[in-house]
């Protein structure tokens, strides 16, 4: 079991007989302790251990699994889920402000530099109570509740942008998520999100992006698709990435040789609306082979920005 400063030592041995246990019923629950670093300074935030579901405290972390609920209820209360070691340790790295860790007991260890330098409740239940809390198996065995940032308008992303990714409908959360990590690795400025996209930092979103959406910024262009020209006036080419036959060769329009390129990527299935489609200033395909008329647009996606990002 994890120790901490004040813990009583273990008495001598002895040769009368020990002392026995108190009743299961009386004795306390398990409270769980990092220990301080020698020399360090600063708030030292204490692992409480829970053993009520209905505990208050767990709050935030309530039916992580009722997506409409969480869809309304976290920009409302302007928080967020990450989960995962590495993904909570690169929204603190993004700067964002924990509010709370939930933590089951063999994680501990692996977060305790985390939970050492937390200005938050760190709190520690068993796995069985961390699903009835969330309502599904939390095999990371780590969760945090962050506070969100407040968005950036579009015209400041776009000021020192030169490649961006527009987004119509996006409304699923493993597309976006996917989307925003091939945004990351490859180079992409910004993602501009239409009104009705889903939430980046809903969790599956972030989980997907393996913590990309903390790496990337990102604005929401609204009214849709009007605030398309505000793209167009920071100096933007739109390209709309479709299948219709009538759209050019990604490769022969070299988005990478343009100044300044935003792609715009519609939903899966559906693709860009013809709304959408009208205002672009050219449309442009990748070329399918074997029959097949598209990609997944998280695949699609990849490809485009590795096109227009690729060195001239």
């Amino acid at each position: 079991m994890p120790t901490g400063p004040g813990r009583p030592q273990s008495p001598p041995a002895s040769h009368s007989s020990p002392r026995p246990s108190p009743p299961t019923a009386c004795r306390r629950p398990r409270v769980w302790t990092v220990a301080r670093r020698p020399g360090k300074i600063g708030l030292v935030s204490e692992p409480r251990t829970i053993t009520d579901p209905a505990d208050p405290r767990l709050a935030d972390y309530t039916g992580l699994t009722d997506v409409e609920l969480r869809r309304r209820r976290e920009p409302a209360e302007g928080l967020f889920i990450a989960e995962g070691e590495k993904v909570v340790r690169r929204a603190l790295a993004a700067g964002y402000r924990m509010r709370s860790m939930l933590l089951t007991p063999k994680w501990l260890d692996v977060m305790s530099d985390v939970i050492e330098a937390a200005e938050a409740p760190v709190h520690v239940v068993e796995p069985g109570l961390a699903e009835a809390v969330t309502g599904y198996h939390v095999h990371r065995g780590a969760l945090a509740s962050m506070e969100r940032k407040p968005l950036p308008e579009a015209a400041e992303l776009l000021a020192d942008a030169r490649r961006v990714a527009v987004l119509e409908g996006l409304v699923d959360h493993t597309n976006l998520g996917a989307i925003f990590r091939s945004a990351a690795a490859l180079g992409m400025d910004a993602v501009l999100l239409s009104p009705d996209c889903a939430d980046p930092l809903y969790r599956r979103a972030v989980k997907v992006s393996m913590g990309a959406v903390f790496a990337v910024p990102y604005a929401r262009l609204d009214p849709w698709p009007a605030a398309l020209d505000t793209v167009r006036a920071a100096g933007f080419q739109l390209l709309a990435l479709t299948p219709a036959e009538s759209a050019a060769d990604l490769a022969e329009v070299a988005p990478h040789r343009m100044p300044k390129a935003a792609l715009m990527l519609g939903a899966e299935g559906d693709g860009l609306t013809r709304r959408a489609l009208d205002v672009a200033d050219r449309w442009v395909r990748i070329p399918m082979a074997h029959g097949v008329d598209s990609l997944n647009v998280g695949a699609a996606a990849a490809v485009a920005f590795y096109a227009v990002s690729a060195t001239p």
